[in-house]
């Protein structure tokens, strides 16, 4: 499935279904965490949409698939 840009609520939605929790926030970046100890940072900048590019390496920190991610929106 191909990759496009997410807006912020979309990419939230989808940590929080795969089980993902924010533990901190420092400035515009917020820290989300999995029970099994696997973590990632997101952005928090209002409107924009996150590109495609930093999608994957969330993805890649949240070690699922992109179909799985994208399942999730």
């Amino acid at each position: 499935m191909a990759l496009r840009p997410l807006k912020l609520r979309e990419v939230l939605r989808a940590l929080q279904k795969l089980g993902f929790a924010q533990t901190s926030q420092k400035g515009s970046h917020a820290k989300f965490k999995h029970p099994d100890g696997r973590w990632t940072v997101v952005p928090i900048h209002g409107s924009k949409e996150i590109d495609r590019c930093l999608l994957r390496k969330i993805i890649s920190e949240c070690e699922v698939t992109v179909d799985e991610f994208v399942a999730c929106v």
